[in-house]
């Protein structure tokens, strides 16, 4: 039986979500996310009513494990990928917000001063740094979707893409005290990944990691080698995993120590001894998604972690 372990700044015990009222895969993001789906014609109200239900379960299923969810609506027909909140805000300790800019004009709309205020409102918020007028320069860096972030060893990774400008990350990793880690990776078709967060997900004592799509085999064998030197247990996803979202998965901290929030289909993706190395320190929580995974995130993409000190 596993004690109960020590409270992790890599797993916040809350997370920001938004509920989606009219959601649907967005056309104008399919260019570059090979994730995506496109929705049978004529199946959109369907789609958004199965979505909608979708969040409430996964907001209901973080919270019955002790998570707390700040739970936002989004009643917008005009911000189809509201859902991933992730890509335009991140918090950090100390009480810092970072805000985003975003590679598609159609996500722009996703920003909302509410969810921010309302975070001041709650938890200790000492300054927000704004990179969202990068947008005019034509340089985007999408959040914890765009970057992987190491917060015990202090490393922001980043895969090269259409989403993730190394500009931006120099600029946030001075800010925010990370060092950045920037490599290219591709799908089994040899395309540029279009988000760091579906390869990779990095806990306290693990990090999941799709590392046959860093093609060049010195980068790939660098950063293995990086992660493993920090005493984690590097679990190795196949390109058919990263297709099933096995990477897109988050740490958590609830009531009963750390649980790994995943899609069901990302679970049952995993082998029997990739889930039972995850086990010797996280509880596995697969949560239901296969209509918002449509959209090319998973569950990792619908949470935004809460790494503020709550007020009072």
């Amino acid at each position: 039986m596993r004690t109960m372990p020590r409270i992790s700044v890599q797993a916040p015990r809350s997370v920001v979500m938004i509920r989606p009222h009219h959601f649907t895969p967005n056309e104008a993001t399919a260019a570059d996310n090979a994730f995506q789906t496109c929705p049978a014609t004529g199946a959109r109200e369907t789609l958004a009513e199965a979505a909608y239900r979708e969040a409430t379960g996964v907001a209901a299923a973080l919270e019955h494990a002790g998570i707390t969810v700040q739970l936002f609506e989004d009643e917008s027909g005009a911000t189809p990928d509201s859902v991933f909140p992730n890509n335009w805000f991140s918090t950090h300790t100390g009480g810092h917000i970072a805000i985003y800019p975003m590679y598609s004009t159609s996500r722009r709309g996703e920003r909302r001063n509410d969810i921010i205020e309302t975070l001041k409102q709650i938890y200790r918020v000492q300054d927000i740094i704004d990179y969202s007028g990068l947008e005019q320069d034509g340089v985007y860096l999408e959040g914890t979707g765009a970057m992987v972030l190491d917060h015990i060893e202090r490393v922001a990774y980043a895969a090269r893409s259409n989403r993730s400008n190394e500009v931006a990350l120099e600029r946030f990793c001075t800010h925010f005290n990370f060092e950045p880690v920037v490599f290219d990776a591709v799908d089994a078709q040899g395309r540029a990944i279009y988000h760091t967060n579906v390869l990779m997900c990095i806990g306290t004592e693990f990090c999941l990691i799709g590392l046959d799509t860093i093609r060049d085999a010195a980068r790939r064998a660098e950063i293995a080698t990086r992660l493993a030197d920090t005493g984690r247990a590097v679990v190795d996803l196949s390109h058919e995993q990263i297709c099933d979202f096995a990477g897109n998965a988050m740490e958590l901290h609830g009531r009963n120590g750390r649980i790994l929030a995943l899609s069901s289909r990302a679970a049952r993706a995993l082998r029997p001894d990739q889930l039972a190395t995850l086990e010797r320190s996280v509880s596995i929580l697969p949560l239901d998604v296969p209509t918002i995974e449509m959209a090319g995130g998973s569950v990792r993409c619908m949470l935004a972690g809460i790494h503020l000190s709550p007020r009072g």
